[in-house]
């Protein structure tokens, strides 16, 4: 996958312990409950009662071992009550590391809850059987992580103690998804035999499988690149709040505050603020309080500039000459949500970062099958789980980057304008990695009461 020139790394962040944002996934009884207990249990990242009521929990069971997929268990049955959104999250650390999980259902009714777990993750770890071998739901996680552009995907062949630990099944099922994930523009494929159950290759190397020389999934975790727009996007800064004290202390103070999306902002740098396409240089920039002369993603900044423009919430300041083109027509793919359906003409709310505006829903040119990847075309509407193409009409101009080039500036959401339900989530420009399309040009005739852009 392409990527644009990095920026250099600034000082202040050089030696912070990283985070790292990872999704597990994988088919109903391919261990991975199991996976994430073992990971939690071997890393010593679970108290000591949690350990004894599992403990407890098995022996009631008859079993002689701590079964550790019960460390999720809990929150699995929070799921099924209805009371989280169907994702898990664990927090947990290493001394290499900072980790959050998102442990994300496997049965194929809920692919809409593995976007959500994955929209954000750096990484995932897509679960085999090793008995079993890649199968559909292997195929839909691989696909699902591709659309959402996750640079890093780990196959973990599990249960390869029921398999002899055999090299060559590893091979095959290595094989096999890697050319499938490569064919998906997959940037960095890494395959790892393991047994959860047993512990192999999970935390500490296995000794029934000397043929393998890589490294567990533990020390990939640890090691793996962490993937931060700061190093690899365009600079983006979407406008939350106008600070304006007008105090005699602060009588002419102007201050923009928001969080960094993407890239690096400079005191003394030219920018740009859209949809308005003014020009203007930032002459301070204030962090928790003080000022600093460099403010990065994801930090909370507050610019200040050097000319009196007509700013506001939703509002995006950019570096000049870097400035994405704005449109009121917005192709994209969206993983629809919500359980009532998605319908050509239907009136949304697109929100954008910090801009909310008014859309419509001009065309669902396609249904994506995520089985063989085969398009449906105009189906009509989207409902639940399905992931499709749509072409939307906002009523005004938005600066929307390519999602290949910025997950956070090139996602969006379509919202229900009467209640405020979720409807979809929205990654503009191409399904998976392929060069974007232009936007077109923006069209300022808009008929706000009609909605009929």
């Amino acid at each position: 996958m392409s990527q644009t020139t990095s920026p250099a790394v600034p000082e202040e962040l050089l030696g912070e312990t990283t985070l790292l944002r990872f999704a597990t996934a994988g088919s109903v009884d391919d261990g991975k409950s199991t996976l994430v207990g073992r990971l939690l249990h071997d890393s010593k990242s679970i108290l000591t009662d949690q350990l004894e009521a599992v403990e407890a929990a098995s022996t009631a069971r008859g079993q002689e071992a701590p079964d550790l997929a019960l460390l999720t268990d809990g929150l699995r049955a929070e799921r099924e009550q209805g009371i989280t959104i169907d994702v898990a999250y664990r927090y947990f650390a290493t001394a290499r590391r900072r980790f959050i999980l998102a442990d994300t259902p496997g049965h194929v009714q809920y692919t809409r809850n593995m976007v959500t777990g994955a929209s954000t993750a750096e990484l995932a770890v897509v679960l085999v059987d090793a008995r079993n071998g890649v199968v559909e739901q292997t195929r839909r996680h691989a696909a699902v992580a591709a659309l959402l552009r996750v640079p890093h995907v780990v196959l973990a062949v599990n249960k390869m103690d029921l398999v002899d630990y055999r090299e060559s099944v590893f091979a095959a099922i290595a094989e096999e998804f890697t050319t499938y994930a490569a064919s998906l523009g997959v940037p960095e494929i890494t395959t790892i035999p393991i047994s959860a159950l047993a512990g192999d290759n999970v935390v500490e190397p296995s000794a029934n499988m000397d043929w393998y020389g890589g490294p567990t999934v533990l020390e990939h975790l640890e090691t793996v690149p962490a993937s931060h727009d700061l190093t690899d996007c365009h600079a983006r800064f979407p406008v939350q709040y106008v600070i304006r004290p007008q105090t005699p202390e602060l009588p002419d103070y102007r201050g923009y505050a928001g969080q960094i999306a993407a890239g690096t902002f400079r005191v003394g740098e030219r920018v740009t603020v859209l949809p308005s396409g003014r020009t203007t240089t930032i002459t301070g920039i204030d962090l928790l309080g003080k000022p600093v002369r460099t403010a990065w993603t994801p930090q909370s900044a507050t610019l200040l500039l050097a000319d009196d423009i007509d700013i506001s919430r939703g509002d995006l300041i950019v570096p000049t000459g870097d400035a994405p083109a704005t449109s009121q027509d917005v192709e994209a793919t969206v993983c629809h949500v919500a359980d009532r359906p998605l319908t050509v003409g239907q009136r949304v709310l697109l929100k954008h970062t910090t801009r909310t505006v008014k859309a419509i829903v001009k065309e669902i040119p396609s249904r994506l099958t995520l089985d063989d990847l085969s398009q449906h075309p105009e189906p009509g509407q989207l409902v639940a789980n399905d992931i499709g193409r749509v072409k939307v009409r906002v009523a005004e101009p938005l600066a929307l980057d390519a999602y290949a080039d910025s997950r956070r500036t090139g996602s969006f959401l379509l919202i229900d304008p009467a209640d405020g339900t979720t409807l979809a989530a929205g990654m503009a420009g191409e399904a998976f990695a392929s060069p974007t399309a232009a936007p077109e040009p923006v069209i300022e005739d808009v008929d706000e009461e009609g909605w009929d852009f």
